[in-house]
């Protein structure tokens, strides 16, 4: 019996380890709206952010989203727009010890071989619990630019100048800041509320553009904004990827039977205006994270049905699936009802032809480790680094090769050197390098993930040197920022 466990444990192994992706996004958001960093001042908040940080790491992270502009405000410095009252309590307020959350966190991730995508919520102008704006945030200096609803304020996306607003301060954080993606969540028109009315009858009657149905028109002018959008940023820089996460579910079948999944409830297209796969199948942006937050089993929004309908219907640009941790391990697999439904996810995930990552929700989540859920990430789903997703529709050049590798013994142990390679353009530039390692005898094979033992922006690596007895080719090749690779560089070393 013994002989039996072992072996099956040493399947279990080869299989998980076979099963590694090398190029999977591994995203995690990290939101300030629900108040976490509220009144930490800049050292706790700092020190909180690290150790995710370094947690997410262990887990297999490679890319934090991160909110910076929840309600028209900035976790940044900004002349555009005021400090958010979720960092320091009071909106306009900066804070104290004076720091940048957002330089901050683009040195840590980067530091820590992570992307970082900035966050915003475009048309989001005041949540429900803000009650007092400063004086130069929109809303108080041009109020008619916004709606009220249902406590909230939304910058009216049927004024053509809103959409030249909103893109002037991504611009802003896209020129100041070397964040790897721009990334907007579910927020177009607002979720509907019951015995609510969008009060846009003025500017219908003044932008129709002809358009006879008033659902179309408001879709309209949220597509002509994230077409305008994704053309801004990749004007600026074309290596900043545009990532939208749309609510879970597009339309109901009962709506468009000819589309629609076998759902139940609120809907991108219907409720919120948001033509998602208009937007993908035009190439409008370069990824689409779907909520699919729902279990599987749930009678109104199946997880298996969504993953289903997304794979299929979204393959126009890389799809990653933003995941709710707590509620995955809330429930339990219907298939093991002993177990709860992460394995049952991560299955479906690997049966998907056209799913290329997860995002977390949310990073605090994972970091908790509710039901062993990071713990399986580490040890198990993402236990080995893996590069992004390659993007061939923005370039597909990749950096020269690393040059002149060396190991040479340090004070701090033995380091493998080399030299990055010579460039002349942002495609050619080597920003990150893998490491890969294989046994004596062992052909070299960059397409095997478990091969890699670090993703690194640095020139260098430390090596686990014993007692120089043992040989090992180590493989480095190099990384542009949209992570397309170079061929490989390598180095006979003795362990």
């Amino acid at each position: 019996m013994k002989k039996i466990l072992i072996l099956l444990l040493a399947c279990l192994a080869f299989v998980s380890a076979d099963a590694q992706k090398k190029r999977e996004f591994r995203g995690a958001w990290i939101q300030c709206v629900n108040g976490q960093f509220q009144g930490l001042g800049t050292e706790k908040m700092q020190q909180t952010l690290s150790y995710q940080l370094d947690e997410l790491k262990k887990d297999g992270v490679n890319a934090i989203i991160f909110q910076v502009r929840a309600e028209c405000d900035a976790l940044y410095p900004s002349k555009l727009e005021p400090w958010s009252r979720f960092l320091t309590g009071q909106q306009g307020k900066a804070p104290s010890p004076y720091w940048d959350p957002l330089q901050w966190m683009i040195d840590q991730c980067h530091r820590r071989g992570m992307e970082l995508h900035a966050w915003i919520n475009p048309y989001r102008a005041k949540t429900k619990f803000t009650h007092e704006l400063a004086m130069n945030h929109v809303a108080v200096a041009q109020p008619s630019r916004c709606f009220d609803y249902d406590g909230l304020k939304i910058l009216n996306p049927g004024i053509p100048e809103n959409r030249d607003y909103i893109c002037k301060v991504v611009s802003d954080i896209v020129t100041r800041y070397d964040i790897d993606g721009l990334h907007m969540d579910d927020y177009f028109y607002p979720y509907p509320a019951a015995g609510q009315t969008i009060p846009d009858d003025a500017q219908y009657q003044r932008y129709n553009n002809g358009i006879k149905d008033r659902g179309d028109w408001r879709r309209y002018n949220v597509s002509m904004f994230i077409k305008q959008l994704y053309e801004t940023v990749h004007q600026l820089k074309p290596w900043v990827k545009v990532g939208i996460s749309p609510f879970g579910i597009y339309r109901n079948k009962k709506s468009a039977p000819s589309i629609g999944s076998n759902t139940n409830g609120l809907q991108n297209y219907d409720d919120l205006y948001a033509d998602v796969l208009l937007w993908v199948n035009n190439g409008w942006l370069d990824y689409c994270v779907p909520q699919i937050y729902w279990e599987i089993g749930n009678k109104a929004a199946d997880y298996d049905t969504l993953i289903h309908w997304w794979d299929h219907y979204a393959a126009g640009r890389p799809l990653f699936i933003g995941e709710d941790i707590e509620r995955t391990v809330k429930n339990a697999d219907p298939k093991n009802p002993n177990r709860h439904q992460q394995a049952a996810k991560f299955k479906l995930h690997q049966q998907m032809k056209n799913v290329d990552g997860i995002v977390l929700w949310y990073a605090k989540a994972a970091v908790d480790n509710p039901g062993d859920y990071a713990t399986q990430l580490r040890r198990n789903y993402w236990r080995t680094p893996a590069l992004q997703p390659e993007m061939a529709f923005i370039d597909k050049k990749a950096p020269g090769k690393a040059r002149k590798l060396k190991p040479i013994w340090t004070e701090d142990g033995y380091i493998l050197f080399w030299t990055a390679p010579k460039s002349k353009a942002w495609n050619d530039e080597a920003t990150k390098y893998v490491v890969y390692r294989f046994n004596k005898g062992e052909k070299v094979n960059i397409n095997d993930a478990s091969k890699i033992v670090a993703i690194t922006p640095n020139t260098f690596c430390k090596l686990p040197y014993e007692n120089g007895k043992t040989k090992y080719t180590y493989v480095v090749t190099s990384l542009n920022r949209i992570q397309n690779e170079s061929k490989a560089a390598s180095k006979k070393i003795k362990l």
